[in-house]
């Protein structure tokens, strides 16, 4: 994939991202990443890693999974347009999932620390719409998790009812 059909990709899918940006700071924020490809079930980062980079999905999906025992669960699925491992890139802590690709696999673009710190200073404008997009990102996990924290207590207070 040449560059400007990088770009074209990232528009399309990643619209919540560029609606700010003109296509000239969508082509700039595209050299500060590396394209990665995952075939299916490919390791994109495993429990435990520490994130030196996240990544913003512009193909395919990214599955997250819970381990246990060696056992993985499912927690999620990250389609295009999303962000994943931005958590443990931003507050250097461990990764807590497993993070593969579904499907045929997965297609993203990789923001490390070090590119992003230059992005931060040589681009201000391009960096903190990218800032407000990882916002956003963290903000609809944890409004979809406290749902779901919501529904799980709602159901157990109604089986606790039933359980004599």
């Amino acid at each position: 994939m040449n560059n400007q059909q990088l770009v074209q990709k990232v528009q399309h899918v990643c619209s919540a991202f560029c609606a700010a940006l003109t296509r000239d700071e969508v082509s700039i924020f595209v050299r500060y990443t590396r394209l990665v490809e995952l075939e299916k079930n490919g390791l994109l980062a495993d429990v435990g890693d520490i994130g030196d980079s996240f990544y913003m999905v512009i193909g395919g999906a990214v599955r997250l999974y819970q381990v246990r025992d060696g056992a993985e669960f499912e927690v999620g699925e990250i389609g295009p347009g999303g962000l994943v491992g931005e958590m443990s890139f931003f507050d250097r802590r461990p990764r807590s999932l497993r993070l593969k690709a579904y499907g045929e696999g997965a297609t993203l673009l990789e923001v490390n620390r070090l590119r992003y710190n230059r992005l931060r200073i040589e681009e201000p404008y391009i960096s903190s719409n990218l800032l407000e997009f990882v916002i956003r990102s963290l903000d609809v996990l944890v409004r979809d998790m406290s749902a779901q924290n919501t529904v799980l207590r709602t159901q157990l207070a109604v089986y606790e009812q039933q359980v004599p």
